[in-house]
């Protein structure tokens, strides 16, 4: 684990460029020879939209937004402390929808370099923990994921959103765990939205009357690593009368156990690129 810095500059009069910071964790294969890293951070938009100055920029909604990236690198020794690195870069920058616009910049990219290790190479081990079954019984979990919104319609205003969920989890290894659950969007900028679209296109045939509120089902899988666990969710609209997005949602998400049994987190929820909230969230594992 460790931190990162991001510069990026578009290149684009109307994106501007970013700062970025946060935390990342890797993980190891094939030898250590092949290394997968997950990093989440903010980052600071030097030019985001504004409607009488920047009105072109769809991208950014505010000067803060949130900053996920994956890497896959694969590394092979030249001679002595030298490293040969390469691999390919994915980076997403977006604001949860916290405030429109909000559609996001994904960067993809190809990496080539050398490393030096200061430092003699660590002794490779092996996990030293004894491998055992694990027996623990399916737990029940009780979520609130809260947090503000923003309708697509830019300067509708940020109202608040209640996502509350109940999902079962089985433990199958010791870092390892599947989920099944159901959840409901109390989503009141989602609310306004149908208002709006209701009266301002009557020719789309929406009653300003339609329900609002969104019912789901999701499988998840949870990676422990001590107290911090990451998580990944693809869920199903069972419940929803309005349709402006696809039926199918997914959510990254990370999430720290205070106890073995109340934990916290952020996670976001997408339409597969498209950011829907930013959902700060209490849970309780049973």
């Amino acid at each position: 684990y460790g931190g990162y810095f991001i510069y990026q500059d578009f290149k684009n009069d109307i994106l501007g460029k970013v700062y970025a910071a946060g935390a990342l964790y890797n993980f190891y294969f094939l030898n250590r020879h092949l290394q997968f890293k997950i990093a989440q951070g903010v980052a600071y938009t030097t030019d985001p939209h504004d409607k009488e100055d920047n009105n072109k920029n769809a991208a950014f909604g505010s000067k803060i937004v949130a900053n996920t990236n994956f890497a896959l690198n694969y590394t092979t020794k030249i001679f002595d402390k030298f490293d040969l690195k390469a691999g390919l870069l994915f980076t997403h920058f977006s604001n949860g929808r916290i405030k429109a616009p909000n559609s996001g910049v994904n960067t993809y990219g190809i990496n080539v370099g050398v490393t030096y290790n200061f430092e003699e190479p660590l002794e490779k081990q092996v996990d030293s923990l004894p491998k055992q079954k694990v027996t623990e019984p399916i737990k029940y979990n009780f979520v609130l994921r809260a947090g503000i919104s923003e309708s697509p319609i830019i300067g509708s205003g940020q109202k608040p959103f209640y996502h509350p969920a109940f999902y079962v989890d089985k433990r199958i290894s010791r870092k390892s765990a599947f989920q099944l659950g159901t959840e409901v969007f109390f989503t009141q900028s989602y609310k306004e939205y149908i208002k709006f679209m209701a009266i301002a296109y009557p020719d789309e045939d929406v009653s300003i009357d339609t329900d609002y509120k969104r019912v789901g089902v999701f499988v998840g899988y949870e990676l422990f690593i001590n107290r911090i666990s990451l998580e990944a969710q693809l869920g199903y609209y069972v419940y929803q009368p309005y349709k402006s997005d696809i039926p199918v949602y997914d959510r990254l998400g990370m999430k720290y156990y205070f106890t073995k049994n109340i934990y916290t987190g952020l996670s976001i929820k997408t339409h597969v690129f498209l950011a829907e909230a930013m959902e700060f969230l209490i849970g309780v594992r049973l």
